[in-house]
């Protein structure tokens, strides 16, 4: 743990030194070259006491952009306009600082003096603290991963803590540099004019950031410079020692066959000899509604024994799990007869997820024949400490966990096992192998997917969705990757709900697009779709899940436009 607190140490004060830092060094150097002598440690202790809450506590590290949302960074934007004002505007200062004296010592001591400066730079470098937008490396990464899944602990707050005592450091140095280079402008007598250029800085700074430009910049940072710029410590955070202790933070998969131990399975032979005894399997308690069993009956793995059991943890509206599942269904088919038993364990991303008739529909939809159990409380995902949509496990006739797969392919590979692990439990007339008809996911680099609710968005310009019915202006041509709102639309953390003249704009590569979608009071609704400015087969929403929006010949980059029909919610696009 000790090593892992210096390497989070030196990982934050790399991000000061990074291009990551610029957003909030205007507002920094600004406040600490005015007021008393002690205000730049006041900044450097508020910043780094609430980014260290913001990065545990409220975990809104976007994929290394952006931190407190809502309303916290709302007031610490209004925070630091506010100090702007009072540098260019003395007698606003003094008003403020008036009534704080009594508290703090925060403003003019009685005999007019300006004081030492620590509390109000504390209260400027707590509003900082919210805003600190640094390239997340993997510590970083990994701190807000395991905060989110697994709660607050002391080992998080204690990594947090190093990571922003690192940063801390360095700032508190810029912050002395830039003072003193600014003393030595008001020894020629041209203070009045320097404090109002520097409230006039602070004042900017926070119109930017109320704007998200701050997030934007993160935003290009992060995709145009090299790895080396953005995160010049990234080498260290990515080395042997520190990745295992990260894996000890944020939890190992449980039964993740290229990391765990395991041990050589009992009474093993032939080709399944090489697949190791990973444990117990956990079983299926705590699951909820179950499908395709005798009268809705719940499946045990007791009950099982003597078959091959694969668990396959999916949810209807991803993807990924999608392609996967013509693959799944025919080892169902062609194994089943052989002492195979698959379980889909439908555990749910969005709240309409949870939904036993949109679960249903999705079974269905996907011809699938074989038992699935709902996991609406993650009582399944959590007992096979799963961290995977798809994940696959394997479980032989004695209920031990053999094999592992997460995310899309390797089937030839997975299939495999599954012969292996019914060859060893008696049937080895095993004949030819399943033949899937599956979609194949694009060649190549394509846009990565998104989200259209404030919590996950990434890649919208001008402004990313923000919590509320707003107004968007909209962009006639966004950039590639890029996405653009424009109309009126409600936003929650999870979708975008059109209101009145909404429409999306993206320029996207890839040959297929996808959209979760769902409509209001589920009243058939329509969402227009033009690619290259030509008109495409509008869609019919009429239920809550995942619609193919454009199928091109090939992959290749097109500007995407979506007309909302009022009601109308997305979700999440992905791409392939």
């Amino acid at each position: 743990m000790i090593l892992l607190l210096i390497f989070a140490g030196l990982a934050g004060a790399g991000t000061a030194f990074s291009p990551c830092v610029l957003p909030v060094l205007p507002a920094l150097l600004s406040a600490g070259a005015t007021g008393g002598r002690r205000r730049p440690l006041g900044i450097a202790i508020g910043l780094v006491a609430t980014y260290t809450v913001a990065v545990v506590a409220l975990a809104t590290v976007i994929d290394g952009v952006g931190l407190a949302g809502g309303t916290v960074r709302t007031l610490a934007v209004i925070v630091i306009g506010l100090f702007g004002l009072a540098l260019l505007w003395p007698r606003l200062g003094e008003v403020v600082e008036r009534p704080l004296y009594r508290l703090s010592r925060f403003g003019p001591t009685p005999d007019g003096s300006r004081g030492h400066g620590f509390w109000s730079g504390l209260l400027v470098g707590g509003a900082l603290g919210f805003v600190y937008a640094p390239c997340a490396g993997p510590i970083l990464a990994a701190v807000v991963a395991a905060g989110a899944t697994r709660g607050t602990t002391f080992e998080l707050v204690g990594v947090a803590l190093a990571y922003g005592v690192g940063s801390g450091v360095v700032l508190l140095a810029l912050s002395v540099g830039g003072r003193r280079a600014v003393e030595r402008i008001r020894g020629v007598g041209r203070g009045p004019v320097l404090q109002r250029a520097l409230g006039a800085i602070m004042v900017l700074t926070a119109i930017a950031m109320a704007g998200q430009l701050d997030i934007r910049f993160q935003t290009a940072i992060a995709d145009h410079l090299p790895n080396l710029v953005t995160n010049p410590t990234g080498a260290i955070e990515r080395s042997g020692s520190v990745e295992d202790r990260l894996a000890d933070l944020r939890g190992r998969a449980r039964f993740d066959a290229a990391t765990a131990e395991g041990r050589p399975a009992r009474g093993a032979r032939g080709a399944a000899a090489r697949y190791r005894d990973l444990g117990p399997a956990p079983g299926f308690s705590g699951g909820g509604r179950w499908f395709d069993t005798p009268a809705g009956r719940p499946l045990s793995l007791e009950r099982l024994r003597g078959r091959v059991v694969l668990v396959d943890f999916w949810t209807y509206t991803c993807i990924n799990c999608i392609r996967t599942l013509p693959y799944v269904t025919a080892w169902d088919s062609r194994y089943r007869a052989k002492g195979l038993t698959v379980v889909g364990v439908h555990t749910p991303e969005f709240p309409f997820e949870r939904k036993g008739g949109n679960v249903r529909r999705a079974i269905a939809q996907n011809g699938i024949r074989y038992p699935v159990v709902q996991d609406n409380g993650y009582d399944i995902w959590n007992a096979f400490g799963n961290q995977y949509w798809p994940a696959k496990y394997l479980i032989d006739a004695r209920g031990r966990v053999r094999y592992t797969h997460f995310g899309e392919g390797d089937y030839a590979k997975t299939e495999s096992a599954i012969r292996a692990l019914l060859a060893e439990a008696g049937d080895r007339r095993l004949g030819r192998r399943a033949r899937a008809r599956a979609v194949a996911p694009g060649s190549g680099p394509q846009t990565p997917e998104t989200y259209l609710g404030a919590d996950k968005a990434q890649g919208f310009i001008p402004t990313a969705p923000a919590e509320g019915t707003k107004d968007y202006a909209g962009v006639d041509s966004p950039p590639l990757n890029g996405f653009a709102l424009r109309g009126r639309w409600k936003v929650t953390g999870e979708a975008a709900t059109a209101v009145r003249g909404a429409s999306l704009d993206a320029r996207f590569n890839a040959r297929k697009v996808y959209l979760v979608l769902r409509s209001k009071g589920e009243r058939p609704r329509r969402v227009g779709v033009s690619v290259d400015g030509r008109p495409h087969r509008p869609v019919s929403v009429t239920g809550d899940r995942l619609y193919r929006l454009v199928t091109l010949p090939c992959q290749a980059e097109h500007q995407l436009r979506l007309r909302f029909a009022p009601g109308v919610s997305g979700y999440a696009f992905t791409f392939g």
